[in-house]
């Protein structure tokens, strides 16, 4: 079997290469080359990422194939994020990065070129029950990425693996160091997918408009300043640059509402401020690779928040969501993913 792994030259991807060789299969390894705007910053790592993946390839004696998907990228990623911001929502590039990028220009690719499957290094499963493709919690709970795959197309599930799945990320650096491969004790990429970690309002101010205005409490008294909405998020603690008020407490501030129509943030002290929670919300664009079996699931809102109780009313692609307890810091434009035990059954667009 002709299997095409997307390398990044990070210690995952690595070792998942290192796996389907030692399987047996005929791999081939894809370097995805996303971004291009400012490859000379000090943030671009993609120079160094190349080099690792070469390095990797050449240890494990395979094929590095260099492919470029930047307009792409530009056109279904970077331009779905920027909108969201402007729209007064809190976007995730990763998500998209996974459904127009990674699972789809990627396997397109794959296809085109005569290859059997496409390997990742994410830490998930598939697996086949009664002929039929689902994707699975990793054995790994703390590093499980089926969150930020729930938006993948169902079709490719059939043509993907993911030989990790059944690893703790301690098992991975340990075959890595192993195995001699340089990734082995490479930091985890955090930063949003392809562009890196950068100053996050330094780098937005290239291709969003500043729009100052004032930072209120929920009475509507003004304590500060914001640099522009679209830099803060639902539940934001850090930057927020209003300490040591005089009358006032001396807690940390947090962010509760984006007040648009106004320009209005709104900011809350106490951390289990009523503000902060919602136990309803509305769900948009839901990508199902599973249909739920009962209106009873469990969601989660975030990336490694634990599994929540919740009922759904499904609506064709939309949905009505009720959580058992009330969610902190639900934010809009970011994606709730539903779970019918280990089997992730897709997600979508939190509205509220």
């Amino acid at each position: 079997m002709k299997v095409l792994i997307g390398l990044s030259g990070g210690v995952d991807s690595s070792v998942a290469a290192f796996l389907l060789k030692k399987e047996g299969f005929d791999v081939t390894a894809g370097f995805m080359r996303n971004w291009e705007d400012d490859d000379g910053s000090p943030y671009c790592s993609v120079k160094e990422d190349f080099l690792d993946a070469a390095q990797v390839a050449d240890k494990l004696g395979i094929n590095l194939i260099q492919m470029n998907f930047a307009k792409q990228y530009k056109e279904k990623v970077f331009s779905y994020f920027l909108d969201e911001l402007n729209n007064g929502k809190t976007p995730n590039p990763d998500i998209y990065c996974n459904k127009f990028i990674k699972f789809k220009e990627f396997t397109d690719y794959a296809a085109e070129n005569g290859f059997d499957a496409v390997a990742t290094g994410h830490y998930s499963k598939i697996q086949v029950i009664d002929k039929e493709y689902f994707l699975c919690k990793s054995y790994d709970q703390n590093k499980d990425q089926t969150y930020f795959l729930s938006q993948i197309e169902k079709d490719v599930l059939s043509n993907l693996k993911f030989p990790l799945g059944n690893l703790l990320k301690t098992d991975v650096r340990k075959i890595a160091q192993e195995e001699n491969l340089v990734t082995y004790d490479k930091k985890d990429s955090t930063g949003i997918c392809f562009i890196g970690e950068r100053p996050f309002p330094e780098f937005l101010n290239k291709y969003l408009p500043e729009d100052c205005g004032k930072i209120v409490d929920e009475k509507d008294e003004v304590i500060g300043e914001h640099k522009g909405l679209h830099f803060y998020t639902i539940g934001q603690r850090q930057g927020l640059g209003i300490g040591g008020l005089k009358n006032r407490a001396e807690k940390a501030w947090y962010v509760a509402q984006k007040d648009f129509s106004n320009n209005k943030l709104v900011v809350v002290q106490e951390t289990d401020n009523p503000l902060l929670f919602k136990q309803n919300l509305s769900v948009s664009n839901i990508n199902w690779l599973k249909h739920p079996s009962s209106n009873k699931v469990s969601a989660k809102i975030r990336y490694r928040q634990k599994d929540q109780d919740c009922e759904i009313d499904i609506k064709g692609d939309k949905a009505e969501v009720v959580f058992k307890k009330p969610q902190r810091a639900v934010t809009p434009g970011q994606f709730i993913v539903f779970y019918e035990d280990e089997i992730c059954l897709g997600g979508g667009e939190i509205d509220i």
